[in-house]
């Protein structure tokens, strides 16, 4: 592992811990400038394709999806540890399909049902978007609906 400090391509291994996902954190140390550093790894496995409303293809962004989420949770006390944690909940679970395409209303359903427990705020903000709340009467309909549960 290259060393992010110096270049240099020797470091070695402080610490490593593994996370319920798959991946592995290693905590380094560069052998040449003694600078401590971080890496995670985690394993590749076949994402699908995700299928829009308007039938187009594109590949799975993990970043994309991850800003979506943090637009919706802007201003509120969700942490950034929860945030990632439901996008590779998403990720991985997308990856366990085992299917070659899965819809976009399939992620959705997932975001909006991780965001429900997260923050209602947050979910309401993604809802407007992704379920087309476009008046108040639906919005307030959606409100209700969270009151009740």
């Amino acid at each position: 592992m290259r060393c992010p400090y110096c270049q240099n391509q020797n470091s070695r291994v402080v610490d490593t811990t593994h996370d319920a996902r798959g991946g592995v954190r290693r905590r380094r140390e560069c052998e040449d400038c003694k600078q401590r550093f971080s890496t995670y790894e985690r394993p590749i496995l076949a994402i699908p394709l995700i299928i829009k409303q308007d039938g187009t293809r594109e590949e799975f962004d993990r970043d994309k999806l991850l800003r979506g989420i943090r637009i919706s949770c802007a201003k509120r006390p969700v942490s950034a540890a929860d945030i990632e944690r439901l996008v590779g909940e998403i990720e991985a679970t997308l990856q366990t399909l085992g299917r070659a395409e899965v819809s976009s209303r399939v992620v959705g359903d997932m975001v909006i049902t991780g965001l429900k427990e997260l923050d209602q705020i947050a979910y309401i903000r993604y809802a407007i978007v992704y379920l087309g709340l476009d008046d108040l009467k639906a919005l307030r309909n959606e409100i209700d609906r969270l009151l009740e549960a």
